[in-house]
């Protein structure tokens, strides 16, 4: 099951604002512990909240000095590079929120222009006539793109084709050289033919010559 978004916002019951405090302080502080162990470095945490008489402390006040000390000791702009506030934090996200609304209005308007080029080529004609030029230039340039991209298309199918075709014709004379057919033996010389019977004048020739 996914964990439900939660809502950044402030939390007005007060009963519920100090329970999410507490176990936001819980976890704020295992995930410092965890990035100190898993990641070998110097890390600490002190949490002032109201609910509290002192601030909570990680790993100990010996250990906060020595973090706190160490940053001191760092050029300035090492220490600003990335430190953000809540003011820098919400402009952050502000500005992402921006870039992926441009991104979608960008991919909405390239749908609708193919969506519009098609019913202009199924009507034969432009079916809106109400239409701004920067819409009939966003509509040339998506008739024009994808010309080109059947153009290359049907370059490359071409290609592969008779690049196909050699090699089939080339694969077909080699194994026709490669193979030996056998002769056929010479065929024998036809039978002579058989005698016929004579006929009947012939017969009765014969017969006055004494033949028979």
């Amino acid at each position: 099951m996914t964990r439900k978004k939660v809502k950044l916002a402030f939390i007005e019951n007060n009963t519920a604002r100090k329970t999410t405090y507490n176990k936001r302080k819980k976890g704020l502080l295992k995930k410092v512990d965890e990035i100190s162990t898993l990641c070998g470095i110097d890390a600490c945490a002190i949490v002032y909240g109201p609910y509290d008489p002192q601030p909570e402390i990680w790993p100990s006040p010996s250990g906060v000095e020595k973090v706190l000390t160490k940053f001191k000791a760092a050029p300035e702009f090492d220490q600003s590079r990335r430190m953000v506030d809540q003011e820098s934090f919400l402009k952050q996200r502000i500005g992402k929120a921006e870039k992926q609304l441009k991104r979608q209005w960008e991919d909405n308007k390239e749908k609708e222009t193919t969506m519009l080029m098609f019913q202009c080529l199924n009507a034969g004609k432009v079916v809106q006539n109400d239409m701004s030029m920067d819409d009939l230039n966003d509509l040339s340039c998506m008739i024009d793109h994808n010309l080109r991209k059947i153009g290359r298309r049907i370059d490359s199918g071409d290609s592969e084709n008779f690049t196909h075709q050699n090699q089939s014709e080339s694969q077909v004379l080699a194994a026709q050289s490669q193979v030996q057919l056998p002769i056929a033996p010479p065929l024998p010389p036809p039978p002579p033919p058989l005698p016929t019977a004579p006929e009947n004048d012939e017969i009765e020739m014969m017969s006055r010559l004494g033949w028979l």
